[in-house]
């Protein structure tokens, strides 16, 4: 099967240009292609995970990426899915946020053999306003422009001038990619159409040649949710605002009707493999294979082999109730999505004042039939016993307590 077919019976084309070309182009060793980063934030998050996912697969199979990062489009903003006028960011925040990105980029391309990495500013910076209107400007119609959907969407609610400019940028960035590195493939998410669309527009017309694209769906969860997002926010490839334990368990959570999209998806897994999955998650959905096949696939080629043992290890011990056994650091990140609730020093205290101290029952009466329904745990172990003492040496490290209500639901106490 060659890699378009491929790429369509995975599910990851959306649209594309010209279909015949495009898997034709594909088929070349060394073809240049890219897709754009816009650093809008302090880290990557598994959104962009599937474009980088997807250039990897690209690279696999002997395609040269170039990455991209919108150091210039990332101070004027993308109109593109968003329903009112963005924020404008500073010189001083974009380039922050650009470096960022260029770190955490260079963990999946080699820049130094195969990959190549590009700012946009270092182009668009040169333009005057005059140069831009003349070069640029005059290779499109404000006719042709508004029925982008981009724009479009934005008309009644109203848009700048400085975002409905966007696209002409973007423009830009195709074209001298196609100049310098011959490059004539942009890939994007699927609310990249337009932008890549007139891109393709300005080198046919400038340089009278074919250029091509391509977009990936927008990944959502059955439920409508934003990749991306979850109940404690949005879940990132920066190790300290996600946890590797966290990102693990986000994806080990994936709902029965999404992960075999997000295999195909996500995984540099084989469709036969997947397939195997499929049949596995049919018959005994309860093991979750398919899940932790996921789960694993993603935790190593984000954060590595070790960080998915740890991941391991810390699951091993809360289902056995095994805390105990973890290390400081290691408890630390099993309960990094959990917002700690702050006490104050005691010296000892009964088991059913600490639980409503805790905010963990909201009173003794419920303190009490919790204990008595066997539905605590402290640091692991089963409390049945109303008279309990809890003393500082019930303290992990000097100043944590996990207590378990239930099956699930989990407090992370500390002292002040």
């Amino acid at each position: 099967m060659d890699l378009f077919s491929e790429l369509k019976e995975r599910g990851v084309i959306y649209q594309a240009t010209n279909e015949k070309e495009i898997g034709k182009i594909l088929q070349k060793k060394e073809t240049g292609f890219f897709i754009g980063f816009d650093p809008t934030a302090a880290s990557l998050h598994i959104g962009n995970l599937f474009q980088i996912i997807t250039m990897k697969r690209l690279e696999k199979a002997g395609l040269k990426p170039i990455v991209l990062i919108g150091g210039a489009t990332g101070l004027i903003g993308d109109p593109s899915g968003k329903s009112q006028e963005r924020q404008l960011k500073t010189e001083v925040e974009v380039k922050k946020d650009a470096d960022l990105f260029k770190k955490q980029l260079g963990k999946f391309f080699d820049f130094a053999r195969n990959a190549k990495l590009v700012n946009n500013y270092d182009w668009l910076k040169k333009f005057s306003l005059i140069e831009f209107l003349r070069d640029i400007g005059k290779y499109f119609t404000v006719n042709e422009m508004i029925k982008k959907e981009s724009v479009e969407t934005r008309m009644q609610a109203g848009i700048s001038f400085t975002e409905f400019s966007y696209m002409l940028l973007q423009a830009v960035d195709f074209l001298n990619l196609f100049k310098k590195y011959d490059c004539r493939l942009q890939i994007g998410g699927s609310d990249q159409w337009g932008n890549i669309t007139a891109g393709i527009e300005l080198i046919r017309k400038t340089a009278n040649k074919e250029a091509l694209g391509f977009t990936i769906p927008l990944v959502t969860t059955v439920d409508g949710k934003k990749m991306g997002k979850s109940e404690s926010g949005a879940v990132w490839l920066d190790s300290k605002l996600t946890s590797p334990y966290r990102f693990y368990q986000f994806w080990v959570n994936t709902d029965d009707r999404d992960v075999i999209r997000f295999l195909n998806f996500y995984s540099f897994l084989s469709l036969n493999q997947i397939k195997e999955l499929k049949k596995s998650l049919e018959a005994e959905p309860g093991k979750r294979e398919a899940q932790k096949t996921l789960a694993r696939e993603m935790t190593i080629f984000v954060h590595g082999k070790a960080a998915y043992e740890k991941t391991q290890k810390i699951s091993r011990a809360l289902f056995s109730g095994n805390i105990k056994n973890l290390a400081k650091t290691e408890l630390e990140e099993a309960f990094s999505n959990v917002l700690p609730k702050e006490i104050e020093k005691f010296s000892k205290l009964n088991i059913v004042d600490f639980l409503v101290l805790s905010g963990v029952s909201y009173s003794k009466r419920q303190a009490r039939e919790d204990i008595q329904n066997n539905a605590i745990e402290i640091n692991g172990s089963k409390i049945t016993d109303l008279e309990h003492t809890i003393t500082l040496k019930d303290f992990l490290f000097g100043r944590y307590v996990i207590i378990k209500r239930g099956k699930r639901d989990y407090f992370f106490i500390n002292i002040k």
